[in-house]
């Protein structure tokens, strides 16, 4: 029986590609890899032979050998080393705006958290971590594109009211909010935006799917600020203004 199917899936793992990112450098459907790995279809001669010349196996290696079982070979130190990382740094997944619908389905879904891109933090340790890309200015002055880490709230009772956090529930989506805990009804969150313009809401606790406690906040660097002529005559002016009034005061 050929191993090409499981062999494609365990090289793609091995270097944290996704399905997507490993159909476009094989220039492929994203489908047409899934359906090999789950072994539906046999992948063609021309995608073995990219993906031969693309890990430096041979053929009859993707063919007849399960290169996870080789714990001679160099894909098998390759993978000891990525699992031996993992263990010692916090693997943190990765939650683009393009994937928010599709973790909505399949936030508890450890095959779909695996295809999800990774990185780690020095400076995060001893957690359950993830992050989320947001989009809109509901919590400014964080801007829209920034990329939040939270740690896992395994237990509401722990969390403190007013706190920043990532919400993920079917009715809302995935939300930046701070989280506020009603006194009166423990069945209840209330979510406040940073931005006063945007009005705080309800949301149903039992309806609520994950709670992810702000860490940190990656964002762009700033573009650097661009003055024009007639900006800078004005802030000369203003100076002059300035410094004739504390001459006419000095005299």
């Amino acid at each position: 029986m050929s191993q090409a199917g499981l062999n494609l899936k365990y090289l793609r793992k091995l270097r944290g590609w996704t399905q997507e990112e490993f159909a476009n450098k094989l220039n492929v459907k994203r489908s047409l890899i899934g359906a090999y790995e789950e072994e539906r279809a046999d992948p063609r001669l021309e995608v073995l032979e990219m993906v031969s010349e693309m890990f430096k196996v041979s053929l009859d290696e993707m063919l007849l050998k399960d290169l996870s079982e080789n714990q001679s070979s160099y894909w098998m130190k390759r993978r000891n080393q990525k699992l031996g990382t993992t263990t010692k740094n916090n693997l943190i997944h990765f939650v683009p705006v393009k994937a928010a619908a599709g973790y909505l389905a399949g936030y508890a879904d450890t095959e779909f958290i695996e295809e999800l891109n990774t990185f780690t933090l020095p400076m995060l340790s001893g957690g359950n971590y993830r992050a989320f890309e947001i989009i809109g200015d509901s919590m400014l002055p964080t801007p829209s594109g920034s990329i939040i880490v939270g740690e896992k709230v395994q237990n509401l009772d722990d969390l403190k009211s007013n706190t920043p956090c990532i919400v993920v529930s079917m009715q809302e989506g995935i939300v930046y909010k701070r989280v506020v805990k009603n006194n009166r009804s423990k069945n209840k969150l209330t979510l406040v935006s940073d931005n006063p313009a945007y009005q705080p809401y309800q949301v149903n606790a039992e309806d609520v799917a994950e709670i992810w406690m702000a860490q940190m906040i990656i964002g762009k660097v700033a573009d650097q600020q661009r003055w024009d002529v007639n900006t800078l005559a004005n802030l000369v002016n203003n100076l002059q203004d300035q410094v004739s009034s504390l001459t006419k005061k000095m005299n």
